[in-house]
């Protein structure tokens, strides 16, 4: 049975037939395959030669810290009401700030910087401030640049927000994951409905561009009627762009999701309900979907930038400048430069150990080779823009698209011959259908990955 909606056609049969497991591809090659052979050294000299590229920066600055655990996340974090944790951190955040931007060519202009964790808003105002200072100390930050931050809406105020837009940030996110009381006691995130109007009501009286807010499908008690009231009194808040995860129960791999009652989960099919409702009521309602789980108005940079071609993805989701190269800091967090990734030091010991060292804390990393640079090429153009020129592959590595990847054009038949993806002489389209299978056309692509699907969530 297939159901059209607006830029995606719903096929059940489909979506089971396809429903494995797959990278999401905030990245190509997947984190999954940053190695510890790659180390502090050979990430230095990757910095190196990004200052000969001169490509303009995006910066990321990690968070760890939460007053208490949401049972659903999957995040790297660290749960404590011990404000005074976040002193030593910042203090070796400032060190590696100095360290590496003192290897960073200060001609390269920032244009996107995000606070992300954990809870940013962990931080009182004076260390919030504390931080900024550091980083516009050490960046040129351009004057138009898109400043972002993550914001957990039960732990923060209307001046703490108000603070946030006069000190810089123009974006802000928070996560509302579901309304029903019933949903937010069984996963420990509760937060009453007139807290997140207030929320919002403070953020506009602030005036920031955009806000993003985040929901999850598949979480325990959520119906189909629950969450479509979650739907409208999510769309009542008038975000620029909303986010829907799907929640992946995976307690081997996350213990604290074994708080979560397992027999209170939707099934399978009541899943794929929900996720054909929220789809719906969406493009129904002014929102364009963007690819996989976000959705945006038609004014917002991210429907622009796809417009445009310009949408890219990294270790943050769906990017508007893909120029960027970016660099992260703090505890767990990644840089994506042009031919290299690199991660810091997850435990806070570690990380420590190495800023006051004085060495860049990565723990582990990967060099590019110029077959990744291709396909992450490919792969990105599919995941943000859901088509491809192969010509301009062609024209851009010098090679025979076709010859190139004629392995690749065979194992994309079937997927053609079910419908998901047009195969022509210069082009490859996803189709309405294909967009909720991205991922799995995605793959197709990818020669780390795709035949170790175990490590990854599933497609839907």
């Amino acid at each position: 049975m297939v159901f059209l909606l607006p830029g995606v056609k719903f096929d059940f049969d489909l979506i089971q037939k396809y429903d494995t497991r797959a990278p999401r591809y905030t990245s190509y090659p997947p984190a999954t395959e940053l190695s510890e052979n790659f180390t502090a050294r050979d990430f230095q000299s990757a910095i190196t030669a990004s200052n000969q590229r001169q490509t303009p920066l995006s910066l990321y600055f990690h968070i760890p810290f939460c007053q208490s655990t949401c049972y659903f996340c999957g995040c790297n974090t660290v749960i404590t009401n011990n404000k005074k944790m976040a002193i030593p951190y910042l203090e070796h955040l400032e060190q590696e700030i100095k360290n590496t931007s003192d290897l960073i060519d200060k001609d390269r202009k920032v244009l996107q910087i995000h606070w992300g964790g954990g809870t940013p808003n962990y931080l009182e105002l004076d260390q919030v401030k504390f931080l900024w200072k550091n980083i516009t100390r050490n960046f040129p930050i351009a004057s138009d640049a898109e400043v972002s931050i993550e914001i957990n809406p039960r732990y923060v105020t209307r001046d703490y927000i108000l603070f946030l837009r006069d000190i810089g940030f123009n974006r802000i996110s928070f996560g509302i994951q579901d309304f029903n009381p019933e949903v937010q006691k069984a996963v420990n995130r509760i937060q009453p409905e007139a807290l997140l109007f207030d929320v919002m009501s403070w953020i506009k009286e602030a005036k920031f561009d955009s806000v993003n807010v985040d929901l999850i499908y598949g979480l325990p008690y959520q119906t189909l009627d629950t969450f479509r009231e979650t739907l409208h009194k999510t769309m009542a808040l008038d975000a620029d762009r909303i986010v829907v995860f799907n929640f992946a129960y995976v307690p081997w791999i996350k213990p604290v999701q074994k708080m979560i009652p397992q027999a209170a989960l939707p099934g399978a099919e009541e899943k794929l309900d929900i996720l054909k409702m929220t789809i719906e009521e969406l493009t129904n309602n002014e929102y364009l979907f963007i690819g996989m789980d976000h959705f945006a108005k038609n004014n917002n940079e991210l429907a622009i930038a796809q417009r445009h071609g310009t949408l890219k993805r990294n270790f943050q989701g769906y990017t508007t400048h893909a120029e960027t190269e970016l660099f992260g800091f703090g505890a767990t967090s990644i840089s994506m430069l042009e031919d290299a990734y690199a991660q810091n030091h997850k435990e806070l010991k570690d990380y420590y150990k190495a800023v006051a060292a004085g060495v860049i804390p990565t723990s582990k990393g990967i060099k590019l080779t110029q077959d990744d640079i291709i396909r992450r090429d490919v792969i990105m153009s599919i995941m943000s823009h859901f088509q491809l020129n192969k010509s301009e592959i062609e024209q851009k590595y010098h090679i025979n698209f076709d010859k190139y990847f004629g392995y690749e054009l065979k194992e994309l038949a079937p997927l053609q011959a079910d419908g998901l993806v047009n195969v022509l002489a210069d082009e490859i389209h996803i189709t309405d259908i294909g967009r909720l299978l991205v991922r799995n056309i995605a793959v197709v692509f990818d020669t780390h990955t795709r035949t170790r699907e175990t490590k990854f969530s599933r497609s839907i």
